[in-house]
């Protein structure tokens, strides 16, 4: 009867200790994590309808909420984190219909997702800034 080789203690997967972080890792990553803050800033906005189809009252302590400091960066992260989960979402549909698979576009167009999504954020608040003024 033949022995079998005594198996060699390795881990079963690989994890991040082995890879170096990279740029269409992070983007993965960041793709997750906006389309959950989306969940939440979403929460937001239902309590906002909410609060302009109950009373006028409640629209104004809501829209005061939303209107102050700390009201507008939560507006300015979740546009910009629509924005960028909307540009992620098109670099994935570009992918699934087999282009920008190569390592050269895979890097281009993972940085035009971040390039795009702070430009266009940016320049979203600039025209609601102009628009308001």
């Amino acid at each position: 009867m033949s022995q079998t080789p005594r198996s060699i203690d390795r881990p079963l997967s690989p994890h991040l200790q082995i890879y170096r972080p990279m740029l269409t890792m992070m983007m993965s990553i960041v793709h997750r994590i906006t389309g959950v803050a989306l969940y939440f800033g979403t929460l937001l906005l239902v309590l906002w309808l909410v609060a302009a189809a109950t009373s006028p009252e409640a629209y104004r302590l809501a829209s005061a909420i939303s209107g102050s400091f700390l009201g507008l960066v939560v507006l300015f992260g979740y546009s910009w984190t629509l924005i960028h989960h909307t540009l992620g979402g098109i670099r994935h549909f570009i992918w699934d219909t087999g282009h920008g698979l190569g390592p050269e576009w895979r890097e281009v167009m993972a940085k035009a997702t971040i390039g795009g999504s702070v430009a266009l954020t940016v320049l979203l608040w600039v025209v609601i800034w102009i628009v308001k003024s």
